[in-house]
């Protein structure tokens, strides 16, 4: 059993879980002793913005459990909050930041007798806030191109990420793109996709679990898309003229607006009675909303964030037994036996759709098997593996 120190980019208690969350969860049942730290805040407050209220919440809630120490929430797994300037790239703000992280990380792992076999890190800015790295080994989990979203510091990010891939003993990266930017900079860089908690996805084939209430109210047939509403990922406008071209189809997004992007603008969507935006429900409730759709939407724009993504929704649609219509990007294009990959236009999609409406497409059981292939536990296990042989 090792003591693993994982370095998150999202807090503990957010609506949408990540690949952090999960990875945590994972390592803790399979033996291992992990302290989740949250959130660094690579991104700095946003003022006189829609998410200003929301940031605001957010640091209050950091004030009050920074001053505490690591709260146990599972077995093996205790979540601990620093206290960070956020957004901190250079200056005063960043020494400030190494001392506080310094200070309170060694403060909350002696508060639990921690030992420092491992650093699993999510924050590219690592060995900016911690740059003795002073850990048995050290692996740097990228599922994203951070420095492609809004308001990022992507320079200095780069720069940090560059000096972390040399450092580590392990580069994980999830998609095609990551690996042939970072595997230059680490010659034990390992390529494994997003997957996903299949057993609960699964759930929303039990014959016993009812669709969720407001769904039903929805009229057949349902596109839905499940996730961050969010411009920077989402191509909007394909959405507004696959509705305009089809409105006897009801498109249904089940997620926040404005996640990481507080300037996407769904006003043309929020005008058309065949779109529906749910907002943000429960990961527990999501099986109830995928057993009332019949496809699972994947409308990605082509850009640099999304180039280099897997989308975590993509095993999840699939381990919910619910056909797949996305956009050919580039990590989805192993994958084309177990979803109709397509151009980002909505002529393409409005094709697509139409024939998975049909019962064509890759079958049923096509998409639970490659959606069993891909869970957590197995790749879990795979990572620590490949640590374990690391020298």
């Amino acid at each position: 059993m090792a003591d693993i120190t994982l370095l998150s980019t999202a807090d503990w208690d957010q609506p949408l879980w990540t690949n952090k969350q999960h990875v945590a969860c994972e390592l803790a049942a399979l033996g291992q002793r992990v302290l989740y730290v949250e959130s660094l805040g690579l991104r700095g407050l946003r003022a006189v913005r829609p998410g200003a209220k929301a940031d605001g919440r957010r640091v209050w809630r950091r004030l009050r459990r920074a001053m505490g120490l690591p709260r146990q929430v599972r077995p093996n797994l205790w979540v601990w909050s620093p206290l960070v300037v956020p957004g901190a790239a250079g200056g005063l703000a960043l020494q400030l930041n190494r001392w506080l992280l310094r200070w309170g990380l060694t403060r909350a792992q002696r508060s639990i007798g921690w030992r420092r076999d491992c650093l699993w890190t999510y924050s590219p800015m690592t060995m900016a806030v911690l740059p003795n790295l002073d850990y048995g080994q050290v692996a740097y989990h990228c599922v994203d191109a951070i420095q492609a979203q809004p308001e990022m510091p992507a320079a200095a990010i780069s720069h940090w990420e560059q000096l972390l891939c040399r450092r580590a003993d392990q580069v994980f990266v999830t998609s095609p793109a990551l690996l042939r930017s970072l595997s230059p900079l680490n010659r034990r860089t390992r390529f494994y996709p997003n997957v996903a908690d299949g057993a609960h996805f699964a759930q929303a084939m039990d014959p016993g679990l009812p669709i969720a209430a407001d769904l039903l109210e929805i009229p057949e047939p349902r596109l839905g898309f499940v996730g961050a509403v969010s411009g920077y990922k989402l191509d909007l406008p394909l959405l507004v003229d696959l509705a305009r071209r089809r409105p006897e189809w009801s498109l249904v997004l089940v997620g926040p607006v404005g996640e990481g992007d507080p300037s996407t603008d769904v006003s043309a969507l929020q005008g058309m009675a065949n779109v529906h935006l749910l907002g943000q429900r429960s990961y527990a409730s999501l099986p109830a909303y995928l057993k009332g759709f019949q496809v699972g939407l994947l409308p990605l724009g082509f850009n640099a964030y999304t180039q280099a993504m897997f989308p975590m929704k993509f095993f999840e649609y699939l381990a919910a037994g619910v056909p797949v219509v996305a956009s050919a990007i580039d990590a989805l294009q192993p994958y084309g036996d177990l979803a109709q990959l397509v151009s980002p236009t909505p002529e393409a999609f409005e094709q697509a759709i139409a024939i998975a409406l049909a019962g064509g497409g890759p079958s049923r059981e096509q998409r639970l098997a490659g959606a069993e292939a891909h869970t957590y536990r197995r790749r879990t296990e795979a990572m620590l593996a490949d640590l374990a042989a690391a020298p």
